[in-house]
């Protein structure tokens, strides 16, 4: 059995079992997904973080690349009860330190008791706790990321669709799901990915139907360049967000966020809206939330646990985020009509664009 350490903040050390060598640090968190392991692994809004799988058995349908949200695996290193060779095999293929035979009970109880975590992992048949701890104290918090974006943002632009005859989405990658352009795309938009940090001027060049922020990891209030964006653009073109792009969207107009204890991260997160009165299934993944959505949106739907915003619209402009993944991979498909939404506003835009008959 190889040597893994876990140091946790505060200095408590778990020892487990080694499944993929190296040493990683991150802020830890867990997921109370029992499917989507492929999409979680390699979903870009756990950069920089450390995932624990409550779930007792992962790796149980093997590993598919066609599940993939991106083209690696994104959190520093993994913790689960039980990992199989399948799962263990790519994570040591991806350089990715893995750790199994913990009580991930204990783990996600401390993270709920204590929030999310500065965590230090040390894998490999020399390692020690020592090495582990020496991690830990190396750790920064999320917030300190402050070019994080940088790391999981496409270099240059690109476009899908080009052939498309539907609306055209400014998509800005600040770790955009592979899942979101597919959604776009099965609607037959043209969508050009651009890097999170594009020019005001490079959008404008586009003259997009639809400007939309993406999910991401880290702080909203860091990704300022997308901050201004949404300034420049949302008296003009409608404006969507997902997940982090809706805290990004709610911080350019005058809304604040905030870190949560522990965050939202599952595939079984209740969402109630507030005009109809019904509640669906969502997954989500983030650390972050808006607290106050400001005057120049509204909330329409709210988590039914603990009644941060879901949903938000825009009360003068034609604004619509979502806090959840409505692209639903790995699941629930409850709520796919969003893209519909979206794309939606551009043609209410173009219809007001009209001039009506003398």
């Amino acid at each position: 059995m190889t040597a893994a350490y876990v140091a946790l903040e505060g200095g408590h050390v778990l020892e487990g079992r080694g499944r993929a060598s190296g040493t990683a640090r991150g802020e830890l968190v867990f997921t109370t997904a029992y499917t989507g392991y492929e999409e979680s692994l390699t979903d870009p809004s756990y950069e920089e973080q450390i995932l624990t799988f409550s779930y007792p058995l992962i790796g149980n349908y093997g590993v598919r690349t066609e599940r993939f949200e991106d083209d690696r695996v994104h959190p520093r290193a993994v913790l689960a009860k039980e990992l199989t060779d399948d799962v263990a095999d790519w994570l040591e293929s991806e350089g990715v330190p893995a750790v199994d035979h913990l009580d991930t009970r204990d783990v996600v109880t401390d993270i709920r008791d204590g929030g999310a975590m500065k965590c230090g992992i040390a894998v490999g048949e020399d390692a020690t706790e020592e090495d582990a701890l020496a991690e830990l104290e190396a750790c920064k918090g999320m917030s300190e990321h402050t070019d994080i974006g940088a790391q999981v943002s496409v270099d240059d632009h690109t476009v899908y669709g080009a052939d498309n005859d539907g609306e055209t989405v400014a998509l800005v990658d600040c770790g955009a799901k592979g899942s979101i352009v597919d959604s776009l795309l099965d609607r037959n938009a043209t969508v050009h990915v651009l890097p999170y940090n594009v020019s005001t001027a490079d959008v404008e060049a586009l003259d997009p139907d639809i400007l939309f922020i993406s999910n991401g990891p880290g702080d909203p209030a860091n990704y300022e360049q997308a901050i201004e964006l949404v300034e420049a653009f949302v008296e003009e073109t409608p404006v969507a967000g997902i997940c982090l792009g809706q805290q990004i969207v709610a911080e350019a107009l005058g809304g604040t966020t905030a870190k949560m204890n522990f965050g939202h991260r599952g595939v079984n997160q209740p969402v109630l809206d507030l005009e109809s009165g019904q509640v669906v299934m969502t997954t989500q993944n983030h650390g972050y939330t808006v607290d106050e959505p400001g005057d120049y949106l509204e909330v329409t739907q709210i988590n039914v646990n603990d009644d941060t915003p879901e949903g938000l619209d825009g009360v003068e402009h034609d604004i619509i985020t979502r806090q959840y993944h409505p692209e639903a991979n790995p699941g629930p498909e409850d709520t796919l009509e969003f893209f519909d939404s979206v794309l939606g506003m551009a043609e209410k835009t173009d219809q007001r664009a009209v001039p009506a008959d003398d």
